[in-house]
């Protein structure tokens, strides 16, 4: 009899719990349905200061006239350098190539923005074994980057100016210093901006 008893208990509390758990889920599903959808994070987009790096892009002609310099002797340099924004909108991509008085160049460059740093940045390196980072800003259409390099146990300091003298065009001068006081002027030059091809039909 305490046996059957024991059984009929079980059974009904089986029962109790088949009935309740259909129950719970329901009123489970209907709290979910009332519940506040998650926001979908969004990627970040590019702010003001990193579209003022438009004015780059394009194809540029590029004619400058180096002075004796400890990095490479005096002559005439040319480039053409391919600007692009690199995917997302962020940084801007350079491929160079030209020539200079050592010879034929071929150059690689990434600018971007840092918004922590609120600086500009520039990346470069060359076929002739250049690898340089520099830090930049902006005040009206007047640019200057600014960089310390190795070389020969020594260090120097560089600084590079461009002025916007156009949306086409640009002139530029870097500039090489032991102290950080005194500048010598290594290269100077301009840079025309390429007419966009026209769209086929």
């Amino acid at each position: 009899m305490r046996n059957s008893r024991l059984a009929i208990l079980a059974a009904s509390g089986l029962l109790i719990a088949a009935i309740a758990v259909p129950a719970q889920e329901k009123k489970a599903g209907a709290e979910k349905k009332t519940a506040a959808p998650e926001k979908k994070m969004e990627a970040p987009k590019p702010g003001p200061e990193v579209k003022r790096l438009a004015y780059f892009v394009g194809t540029w002609k590029m004619d400058g006239d180096i002075k004796q310099n400890p990095m490479m002797p005096a002559g005439k340099m040319t480039s053409t350098d391919k600007c692009e924004w690199f995917p997302g909108g962020f940084q801007v991509v350079i491929h160079s190539t030209g020539k200079s008085p050592m010879g034929a160049s071929h150059g690689l460059g990434i600018m971007a923005y840092n918004a922590e740093d609120k600086a500009y940045s520039y990346y470069g390196i060359d076929n002739m074994g250049f690898a340089e980072g520099s830090k930049g800003s902006v005040d009206g259409k007047n640019w200057v980057f600014t960089s310390d390099s190795k070389m020969g146990g020594k260090t120097y300091h560089g600084r590079y100016s461009m002025t916007e003298d156009s949306p086409t065009s640009y002139s530029f001068k870097y500039e090489m210093s032991e102290d950080g006081k005194t500048w010598a002027v290594v290269m100077e030059g301009k840079s025309s901006k390429a007419a966009a091809a026209p769209a086929k039909m």
